[in-house]
């Protein structure tokens, strides 16, 4: 550990890091496919295994989120617009967030979930909705694909369980990334989230590099037993963004440490002779005709001492076996030493999450992106019901008579605003329409307020609401004490 903690520098550190990381990996299948490209131009600063076929895994929730964020953008759906959990949606397996059927999320809420949660149950909430089903959303996953010419990919689910058909490359999902920085880039809080709040559960980002690698956006990862440990991720340094994908990796902590390594060398730029075979653009790489690479057994056989599970996103061995000689390499990476690739994890305050309506417009989160990046406002809002296939289930509160209803797949109506509406005033608790009167209550009317709880319309959205006056106070009688009846 001293030995690692003294090095000079950072970029030294991240070459020493990725040399030993090589030579120690055992020559199989279970070898890394990775790439490192330049954000803005696609320029490639190094590729290895990039074209090979590869089961993507969660890092297929890139792509979710990419469809998804079309259909807002095209005012197809908002933000604000409420999905329903469906019973097909909380039949996933694991990792998931577990909500019955019938309840309702925003698109807003459910994005937080699935990038940070990495939850396979609100992928499909989100295609549900979306497209109509996970079908027709595998379908416009795919013509995104070929639009963006990610032609080794093919989608068959929203969450990247195991399917034979759902494939993607190193390639192919830079390529995604790209997209998604160029297409969406005041969406990039979405996967930039180091933490979320829902209910008492505070759930960290399944991403280790957040918080801890300096100038990370963030990103998405995954992992399922024939795929082992993928990250796609960015970093900005010095107004330069550089994308790295690793793909199979042999545990989550190599995997940040791969990634970490790569963006570092990326970054240095000083010596480019390590960068052998790499091309002009990502978008020129060949793809490689092969099966997909399979690596089941190297990370779910039974010579690991505590097999992944198939749905996992976590580590399946705590990081490295502690008697493999890579164990001393991640060990000397600790939090504290001076100049190690990656910092011990931060403390964050995590984004309070939601069920059920808005409480907050959720456009009102990228108002300040969109002001730094000179992008229009959007002009309207759809309103918040619920959209998906239990919408009618027991719970779920219909819409008022005359709402507009938001179908997905559809172009909503979109309900005129007032003039000089600006939504900035966050609610506290839910709307009255959301609580149901017990037996033997009554559900009270504005018009059944005393005058003396009545109030004024302010002359402006600063002015505080002045009282009318109260009346004049009346004595109330006092009640009469009980007597105790006497004992006969």
């Amino acid at each position: 550990m001293l030995f690692v903690s003294r090095l000079p520098t950072p970029a030294f550190l991240a070459a020493f890091a990725a040399s030993v990381l090589a030579v120690l990996q055992p020559t199989t299948a279970s070898a890394d496919a990775t790439l490192l490209i330049e954000a803005d131009s696609g320029r490639v600063l190094h590729t290895d295994k990039a074209t090979l076929p590869w089961y993507p895994a969660s890092v297929t929730k890139l792509m979710t989120l990419y469809v998804t964020l079309q259909a807002v953008k095209s005012r197809r759906l908002t933000l604000d617009t409420l999905l329903t959990v469906s019973a097909r949606a909380a039949a996933q397996q694991p990792s998931k967030m577990g909500f019955r059927p019938g309840l309702t999320v925003t698109i807003d809420a459910a994005i937080k979930m699935l990038m940070v949660k990495s939850a396979n149950d609100i992928a499909v909430v989100l295609a549900e909705g979306v497209g109509g089903s996970v079908e027709k959303f595998a379908d416009e996953m795919n013509a995104a694909s070929h639009r963006l010419g990610m032609t080794q990919s093919s989608w068959v689910n929203p969450n990247g369980l195991p399917a034979e058909n759902q494939i993607s490359s190193a390639r192919d999902l830079g390529l995604l990334a790209m997209a998604l920085w160029n297409e969406f880039p005041e969406y990039d809080f979405y996967w930039s989230i180091p933490a979320i709040q829902v209910g008492k559960k505070v759930m960290r980002n399944t991403n280790s590099l957040v918080g801890r690698y300096n100038g990370l956006d963030g990103m998405k990862t995954g992992f399922i037993c024939a795929s082992g440990f993928n990250v796609v991720a960015s970093a900005t340094r010095n107004g330069k963004r550089l994308i790295v994908v690793v793909l199979g990796s042999p545990s989550s902590a190599a995997r940040a440490v791969k990634a970490a390594s790569l963006l570092e060398r990326g970054f240095a730029g000083s010596n480019l002779s390590w960068l052998a075979g790499a091309r002009s653009r990502v978008s020129d790489l060949p793809p490689t005709e092969a099966a997909p690479v399979d690596l089941r057994d190297e990370m779910c056989g039974s010579h690991r001492k505590r097999p992944a599970a198939e749905d996992s996103d976590e580590d399946p061995v705590a990081g490295i076996d502690p008697t493999s000689p890579q164990s001393f390499l991640l060990s000397s990476l600790a939090p504290a030493a001076k100049g190690a690739l990656l910092n011990g994890p931060a403390v964050f305050r995590p984004i309070v999450v939601h069920t059920g309506p808005a409480r907050v417009p959720a456009e009102t989160q990228f108002a300040a992106a969109r002001a730094r990046l000179g992008i229009s406002e959007p002009t309207a809002a759809v309103a918040s019901v619920p959209v998906g296939k239990n919408a009618k289930r027991k719970g779920v509160t219909p819409p008022a008579p005359g709402t507009q209803v938001a179908t997905a797949g559809t172009p909503p109506p979109i309900p005129a605003q007032p003039s000089g509406f600006t939504p900035s005033t966050q609610v506290v608790g839910p709307p009255p329409s959301q609580f149901t009167p017990q037996p033997g209550q009554t559900t009270a009317n504005a018009t059944d307020r005393p005058s003396w709880l009545s109030f004024t319309t302010p002359a402006s959205a600063d002015d505080a609401a002045p009282l009318t006056s109260a009346p004049q106070a009346v004595p109330m009688p006092r009640p009469r004490p009980k007597t105790a009846a006497r004992k006969p």
